[in-house]
This record gives C-alpha cells, structure tokens and sequence, in this order.
C-alpha cells in the first residue's frame, strides 16, 4: 500500500491518488471536526473546506519522515476552527453591540469572549493539549464532564479538573492583557 505522500505526489498527475488519501482519513476528521464544532452541517462543509484547501497546497506537502498526511490534513482542519471560533467571537461581539439577543453563555465561555479572537485562539494554543481539548469539549461542544470523560478516556473527574485548569490558565492570561 502506498504511502499518503506518495500518493500526494502522485495526485499532481493523478487526481484519483488524493482521493484515496481523502477516504483515508475523512472518516477521523469528520469525527473530530464534529466533536469540536457540534453542528453536523458545519462539520462536514469545515470538512469539504478542508479536503478542497489540502487539494490546493498538496503540492507544498512535506513529508515528516514517515508519510502520513494525517498531521498535516488535521492542521488545515485546526486553522478552519479557528476561523470559525474567530467569526463566532466576532459576531458575538457585533450582536452584543447592536443590542440583539446573544446565546447564553456559561462561566468559561464568558472568559473566552473577553479575549479578542486572535488573541484568543493564541491563548488557547498556549494550553497543554489535554487541557485545551476537554475546554474545547465544554464550551464549544457544550459536553457534560461524563461526555467529556468518555470521549477522553477520563472520569468525569477528571474531565472537570482539566477543564478547570485550563479556565485557570485563561484567567491569569486575561488578567495579564487587562494590565
């Protein structure tokens, strides 16, 4: 079986050759823009979005080492998210301006829309992983901490301690931006 780079490379001559790296991966990245955006709709044009932006820039594919396009496909996929986040921020924003209603929002979700939408997707990039991911879960995928745990392997818990971590952390870089 080919590797995803040879396939990529191929795909310049073959266009059959990325499609094969698509089903490889579609299924994984449907799952996870899902898990992040909680809007089947906006999940699979994120996803299309995705699959047609790693289309154009497959010719500035580098292979890591090992010839897995996974990495690169799941950070295209990230950036999207974070456009997303950024027109979610933004709206917000704008609605809250013009005095239209706006979503309820819980504690964390208040937090992250006082940061402004670049600052706040450089902050949450700041976060570990692990603790990025289950805040990502709570306030944009709006999970209890038993979904949250069970989709990271975690106790509820748990799920509740990383995400207050995370909050954390988000304070203490709030606070420093107001100063």
């Amino acid at each position: 079986m080919d590797s995803d780079a040879t396939l990529l490379r191929r795909s310049r001559r073959d266009p059959d050759a990325f499609v094969e790296v698509c089903r490889r991966h579609s299924a994984s990245l449907a799952d996870w823009l899902g898990a992040r955006l909680r809007d089947d709709t906006l999940a699979q044009e994120v996803l299309a979005e995705t699959l047609s932006e790693a289309w154009f820039a497959r010719s500035r594919y580098r292979d890591p080492g090992d010839g897995d396009a996974r990495p690169w496909l799941f950070g295209i996929a990230r950036n999207l998210v974070r456009r997303v986040y950024r027109e979610r921020a933004i709206e917000r924003r704008a609605r809250l301006r013009l005095g239209l209603p706006v979503p309820d929002a819980d504690d964390a979700a208040e937090i992250l829309d006082r940061l402004d939408a670049e600052q706040h997707v450089f902050v949450l990039d700041e976060l570990p992983d692990d603790q990025r991911e289950a805040l990502e879960l709570r306030v944009y995928g709006d999970l209890d901490y038993a979904e949250i745990g069970d989709r990271l392997n975690l106790t509820p818990e748990g799920a509740r301690t990383r995400v207050f971590r995370a909050l954390g952390a988000l304070r203490t870089q709030i606070g420093r931006s107001e100063t």
